[in-house]
């Protein structure tokens, strides 16, 4: 599961880092440069492991990326000038500027940590 995850979202990153540099309001997020290229190198390690790492490799990533995520999700509403300074958005801003990008980073770590966590699926006894 954790390197199907990848994959999906690798591409999804790689495609929202790429057109956040030419759209840096997209869907209502501050995609500055910096904020670009986070996207970018995450999508380009998300699809390494998706497509030619290990499984534990991916579910690893899961984890340190899922809490990453969860991490600046929950801080850009408790401290939003702080995550605006991480990814390059000139401040002062508030928590309710940030929605869109904190409900973004919110959603990804909780669906790459719930992954990463899971155990990884037995395979059946061959008879």
């Amino acid at each position: 599961m954790a390197k199907t995850l990848c994959k999906i979202l690798g591409v999804v990153l790689l495609i929202v880092g790429l057109c956040g540099f030419a759209l840096p309001t997209l869907l209502g997020m501050h995609l500055t440069p910096i904020h670009n290229m986070v996207h970018l190198v995450t999508a380009a390690i998300a699809l390494y492991l998706g497509f030619a790492g290990s499984a534990e490799g991916a579910r690893t990533f899961c984890k340190v990326f899922g809490a990453i995520y969860l991490l600046l999700g929950v801080l850009g509403f408790a401290a939003p000038n702080v995550v605006a300074t991480i990814i390059g958005h000139p401040g002062p801003v508030t928590a309710g500027e940030l929605t869109p990008d904190n409900a973004v980073h919110l959603l990804l770590g909780i669906v790459f940590l719930a992954v990463g966590l899971m155990r990884p699926a037995v395979a059946a006894p061959a008879r």
